[in-house]
């Protein structure tokens, strides 16, 4: 049996928060997954490989074996508590730093809660579809938004660690553009921050009619208005991560080709199954890293094999490590365990044949795991 190559410390350089409420069994094994809708009669969500990962991982956490029937599981999680079954399961990830996106809704731990409960630091990710949302709603105007936008871009820019916003976005019309190579007009961004404004009041009306939408927070930025934002975020210079979704990453070619030598790190989130292609892109540009997260969870038995492909076509220093991990720290869990025994078995493999020597494993494993993000984040 080869060895497997030790990856010692990690950063999760995309995770969200922890649920602070307990969950019944429909509701947990909904989570799992990204699925929109429930599991088909007669099936689970903990038949898929994300579910077996966490029935193999978290239960001897918890005091029972590894594969016990989920109602078993779930009953000791209950019988010790959402806060201890998170700190037992966060601190065996062996993270020592998270970069937390906070643009989810729910009641999700924020970043010193959850680091409080890992043992680890945590930095926040400003989400840009949600500062603009917040902007909305106590600026008057399309002249006072746009105004305060700015500013507010600035400010979060002075405490957050990075940013994020999504790679393309479906407008009212049905398309979904990618990030533009080029900022919008004054005009057209002025157009479009209007019809944004004017579609979140629109929606509170409904919600006040009692016709079901809650408040102005449905509405999709336009797209022009988000093509603001990203260009705005470049301009600040942090990094920024692009959350890929259903989007291919080739589509993003004009996008990263445009912002290279602005100083502003791109990073290509949760490319899975669009792995090679944000890959590909990743050495192509200088500025341009690929995130491995949710690979490990979602790809279960299978991720050595998918973290194999990508790093055929990335140079290891353009690579980072994220959990993706949101609402149970369950994802957390295995998305640590999963991709350190995923590469361990993969470099371990390449030692084995004698086409790489152990230190030069190690090192990489390192890059990888922490060091890459450390370097593009400045963390300490």
């Amino acid at each position: 049996m080869t060895d497997t190559v030790p990856v010692a410390d990690l950063v999760d350089q995309h995770c969200h928060g922890v649920l602070r409420t307990e969950l019944g069994l429909g509701t947990f094994e909904a989570r799992l997954t990204a699925a929109r809708a429930p599991a088909a009669p007669g099936t689970t969500f903990f038949d898929t490989q994300t579910g077996f990962a966490v029935r193999r991982w978290c239960p001897p956490l918890l005091g029972l074996e590894a594969h016990c029937p989920p109602a078993h599981y779930l009953a000791r999680r209950r019988e010790l508590g959402v806060a201890e079954t998170s700190r037992r399961l966060l601190r065996a990830t062996g993270v020592s730093a998270h970069l937390v996106d906070t643009g989810l809704p729910g009641d999700l731990t924020g970043p010193a809660e959850l680091a409080s409960a890992a043992g680890s630091r945590a930095r926040e990710i400003v989400r840009l579809e949600v500062l603009a949302g917040q902007v909305a709603d106590t600026s008057g105007t399309v002249d006072a938004f746009l105004v305060n936008l700015g500013e507010a871009v600035h400010t979060a820019a002075a405490s957050a660690v990075a940013f994020t916003s999504a790679a393309a976005v479906t407008s009212v019309g049905g398309a979904a553009p990618s990030a533009a190579p080029e900022p919008p007009g004054p005009g057209r961004l002025r157009v479009a921050a209007g019809r944004w404004l004017a579609r979140r009041e629109e929606q509170r009306r409904a919600a006040r009619r009692g016709a079901g939408e809650r408040g102005g927070g449905g509405a999709p930025v336009e797209p022009e208005l988000l093509d603001h934002l990203r260009w705005s975020a470049v301009a600040c210079g942090l990094p920024l991560q692009l959350r890929l979704g259903a989007a291919d990453p080739a589509t993003l070619a004009g996008f990263a080709a445009a912002t290279e030598g602005h100083g502003c790190d791109l990073v290509l989130l949760h490319g899975y199954p669009y792995h090679r292609q944000a890959a590909a892109l990743a050495g192509r540009h200088p500025h341009v890293y690929a995130d491995l997260g949710t690979v490990p969870a979602w790809t279960g038995a299978r991720a050595a094999d998918v973290l194999a492909e990508i790093m055929e076509l990335a140079p290891f220093g353009k690579l980072l490590f994220s959990s993706g991990a949101q609402g149970l720290p369950e994802l957390h869990l295995v998305g640590a365990r999963q991709f350190r025994e995923a590469l361990g078995r993969v470099l371990g493999g390449w030692v084995a044949d004698g086409a790489w020597t152990r230190r030069d494993a190690v090192r990489v494993a390192t890059m990888i795991g922490s060091g890459n993000a450390r370097r593009v984040y400045g963390l300490e």
